[in-house]
């Protein structure tokens, strides 16, 4: 950054005029020497000082374009805060899928209105440090699963506080005494720990998950079961707990081939938890996408959809105790054991897919296979390298498609409105999934679009409305900038509903700021070459 210094010396002289006339054995000796200087100083400040201006002007049109944006909402609620005991859990069971590389919770609870009144918010707590890594929360009821209008937002009460909790709002007000059977549905991400944390190449891999065999909740429980499936038999090590807190008689946990019951359990107050983890084999990447940017960049005029995302992975398994083998990694291909390494990505595209590439930092990317047909599109990636525990890639995939399959067109009075249906983000299918930290998907609609809205059922944490320029844009292509935090790749056949209008007139902007540039190119072209340039004057003939 320069100082101030540098920024006064940009507005004095150039270094030719200010030099000593006795070093440069330049002396201005005559007045026309003197206005040649002046001017030429006076011409190198008033260039500074416009392109200053220019600069501002530029920084200043940046800040304008963000026209419309939207953060995600938070309660704040005092430290102090506790949920009121409003509801009462009369029956409550929770199933914890470990069959991929992130837990998968799902909370179904009959809940009663235990107040005078009717009541509508319920609080899910989770502990400190959980909370940044839930994603996907859902609320619906379960008896009525068409039903509507469930929301959940965070509340933050205190950044010290050992608790913290999402509300859930229902539709309605639930009457006194009445009940609703909730089904609440997260994952959770970074949530399983490989252990031993280092491993050979060829080693299998067990990661360890801990969880609360007591359902942790704002309310009294009445009765409850914890519920575990895991991918495998291999389970080593799982924690015991004695018969006497079981309300049947039984140890916990009850096995019955890859599934581990917790409970039934009797009446527990508010906040109580019982700690306990499984470890289990699982020999595959976990896959961890840090970011995930995506561009949507539409084309009426192409008839035409051009989507590129940029991935930045890491794979959280255990990593390697000794240096990698290329001689033992090529030796095992052979028979293709189980790895902890992410050795390919799988991306199942939109039938009719064209002209597909995969770059990373270095470059073109040869491993791949693009594979369509009448019946699908598939891209198949490999890695310029195997991707072992606590290694990065990051990588570039694009492909083009045909606008009609995403487009609908209404016609309307004074501009013609669009409906486009595109997924908020597609990235590679993995059997043993993938979790994304950030996604940021950007839709860029034609130049000129206007009233914009959008719909999805991602949960997102912030939107914004702003302008893109590129090539021969005059105004800039309005562009919306949606952004959701922990997402996994079960999202990824989520729909985004994009509504917008475009002028008849817009069609024309193009085409006219392509033939008003060959125009002043022809006319510059013209006067440039009926220029005089010649050192001499013409000779006059006699």
């Amino acid at each position: 950054m320069d100082d101030g210094r540098s920024a006064e010396r940009h507005l004095t002289a150039p270094r030719y005029l200010r030099s000593s006339r006795r070093a440069a054995g330049i002396g201005f000796r005559s007045r026309r020497d003197r206005c040649c200087c002046r001017l030429l100083l006076h011409a190198h400040v008033t260039a500074m000082r416009l392109l200053q201006w220019a600069w501002l002007g530029l920084t200043s049109l940046a800040a304008a374009a963000d026209t419309n944006t939207t953060h995600e909402s938070r309660n704040i609620l005092p430290a102090t805060f506790k949920p009121p005991p409003h509801f009462r859990n009369i029956n409550l069971v929770r199933n914890i899928n470990l069959e991929k590389s992130y837990p998968r919770e799902t909370i179904n609870v009959v809940v009663e209105n235990v107040d005078a009144q009717p009541q509508r918010e319920y609080y899910l707590p989770f502990e400190q440090g959980t909370l940044g890594r839930i994603g996907g929360l859902e609320a619906k009821d379960k008896k009525e699963p068409e039903r509507t209008g469930f929301t959940a937002e965070i509340v933050e009460v205190d950044p010290y506080s050992a608790t913290e909790y999402y509300k859930i709002t229902f539709p309605s007000a639930l009457p006194s005494k009445e009940q609703i059977t909730l089904q609440i549905t997260y994952y959770v991400l970074s949530a399983l720990e490989p252990l031993p944390a280092h491993i050979g190449q060829l080693d299998k891999q067990y990661v360890l998950h801990s969880f609360s065999a007591y359902v942790p909740s704002a309310y009294t429980t009445l009765k409850q079961k914890t519920k575990l499936k895991l991918p495998t038999v291999d389970v080593p090590d799982v924690t015991t707990l004695p018969a006497d807190l079981n309300a049947e008689g039984k140890e916990d946990p009850q096995k019955q081939g890859t599934t581990f019951t917790y409970g039934p359990y009797g009446e527990r107050e508010a906040g109580a938890t019982q700690e306990a983890s499984v470890r289990y084999e699982f020999t595959r990447p976990l896959t961890h996408g840090k970011l995930l940017e995506r561009d949507v960049e539409v084309s009426h005029w192409g008839g035409n959809i051009a989507t590129e995302e940029r991935h930045w992975l890491t794979n959280r398994a255990a990593a390697l105790k000794n240096q990698f083998s290329r001689v033992q990694y090529q030796q095992s291909a052979y028979y293709n054991p189980p790895t902890h390494a992410l050795k390919d990505l799988r991306f199942p595209l939109t039938l009719g897919s064209v002209d597909a590439y995969f770059t990373d930092d270095v470059g073109n990317v040869s491993t791949s296979r693009f594979r369509t047909n009448a019946r699908e599109s598939n891209l198949e990636l490999k890695p310029r390298y195997p991707v072992f525990g606590n290694w990065n890639y990051s990588f570039k995939v694009g492909w083009n498609i045909d606008l009609n399959n995403y487009l609908r067109h209404v016609k309307g009075g004074g501009s013609d409105s669009y409906i486009l249906n595109v997924p908020f983000f597609e990235g590679p299918k993995q059997a043993e999934g993938v979790e994304y930290e950030r996604v940021v998907t950007r839709i860029i609609l034609p130049e000129g679009a206007d009233n914009v809205r959008f719909q999805t059922s991602v949960p997102l944490v912030s939107n914004t409305t702003s302008l893109h320029r590129t090539f021969m844009d005059t105004m800039g292509r309005t562009t919306i900038t949606l952004t959701a935090l922990n997402v996994v790749d079960e999202f990824r056949d989520r729909d985004l509903l994009v509504t917008y209008d475009l002028p008849f007139s817009a069609r024309f902007t193009k085409p006219l700021t392509i033939s008003a540039g060959m125009l002043v190119v022809f006319a510059l072209s013209w006067v440039v070459g009926n220029l005089d340039v010649s050192i001499g004057g013409k000779k006059k003939t006699a």
